[in-house]
């Protein structure tokens, strides 16, 4: 956890593909990962967590049907956009009105949540525009001596990354 506490950025495995993660508060982490992922600001970011609690001051002022419907579909590969209110940083959340959060169902990116003591940036290991890392081999050949720490384990056998969907208005972003 030094690592993260430090403004480090690591890798790690998560439902589909290696993830990239930092301290969400920490913008210079934020910064070096974005420019190691050579990938735009004003994209946002995926906010991680091992559970529901750890996202709470994120989702101060959801509705409570809102509420239900993440429960509903927690934890697990369900990512949601739901409106920004104005707790998560704007270097996390590219500018925009929403912010995109998961409770994770993978054991390790779970753990590794549940260890920090909260949530944690999870965008796929790969630079802008590069299919994701699905090996150590890929994610060596992308960062190889640019990570602080790399946590073993196991993908989480999802073929595609986790699907994206707004809370408000149900549109699907990514996935299907």
């Amino acid at each position: 956890m030094d690592c993260l506490r430090g403004g480090g950025v690591m890798a790690y495995p998560t439902e589909a593909v290696w993830g990239l993660g930092c301290d969400p508060f920490s913008e210079g982490a934020v910064m070096r990962l974005l420019a190691l992922k050579k990938r735009r600001r004003d994209m946002g970011l995926i906010v991680i967590a091992a559970s529901m609690a750890q996202l709470e001051p994120f989702l101060a002022g959801i509705a409570v049907s809102d509420r239900q419907l993440l429960e509903a579909s927690w934890p697990g590969p369900q990512t949601w956009l739901v409106p920004n209110n104005g707790y998560a940083p704007t270097w996390v959340t590219g500018g925009r009105e929403t912010l995109a959060l998961r409770v994770t169902s993978h054991p390790v990116a779970a753990a590794l949540c549940h260890a920090y003591g909260g949530g944690l940036i999870s965008t796929s290991a790969n630079p802008h525009g590069f299919r994701p890392a699905v090996s150590l081999l890929k994610l060596n050949l992308y960062f190889y001596g640019q990570l602080d720490y790399v946590l073993p384990g196991s993908l989480g056998g999802l073929t595609s990354p986790t699907p994206i969907k707004n809370l408000k208005t149900g549109e699907m972003i990514r996935g299907s």
